[in-house]
């Protein structure tokens, strides 16, 4: 049933396994609009329920809230931060630190001050990852070169 109703939709050979590795930019736009569509019409048919409405919210601020953690992710797992620039995230750590305080201070709803709060976590998270790695850096893996790659493109 599941793999009929993405062949109707125009995904044939679709493997979540494989997701962002799109073949085509066309495949990408396809699936935005597809998703676009069904949560549009979905929303349309609920926008009477008041839970819905609120889970909506707080998906879309939590959502937000979570941009921080793949980096965070990258940088544990590679256990360096080489390539992410410190200011980088000292912004977004001073941006949402400021949309937190606005929260808490104007009473805004609850989830706001919440995801606001999580996100500072996740960017402070991140300035002690380049602190700590920096401080003990990984030695590097030694490279290898094996006779097959070692060919010129």
């Amino acid at each position: 049933m599941r793999s009929q109703l993405l062949i109707l939709l125009g995904f044939p050979y679709f493997d979540p396994h494989h997701f962002w590795q799109w073949s085509s930019f066309a495949d990408y736009v396809q699936c935005v609009l597809a998703f676009t569509g069904v949560a549009g019409y979905v929303t349309y048919l609920s926008i009477d329920s008041a839970l819905f409405v609120e889970t909506l919210g707080f998906l879309a601020v939590l959502t937000e809230a979570m941009l921080g953690v793949p980096q965070l992710y990258r940088n544990h797992r590679h256990r360096s931060t080489e390539g992410m620039s410190i200011k980088m995230v000292l912004m977004w750590a001073s941006g949402d630190a400021f949309k937190t305080a606005y929260f808490l201070l104007n009473g805004a709803p609850l989830q706001f001050s919440v995801c606001g709060l999580l996100q500072v976590l996740v960017d402070l998270t991140i300035l002690g990852q380049a602190y700590a790695f920096a401080r003990h850096p990984q030695k590097p893996a030694p490279h290898v070169t094996h006779p097959a790659s070692a060919k010129a493109l």
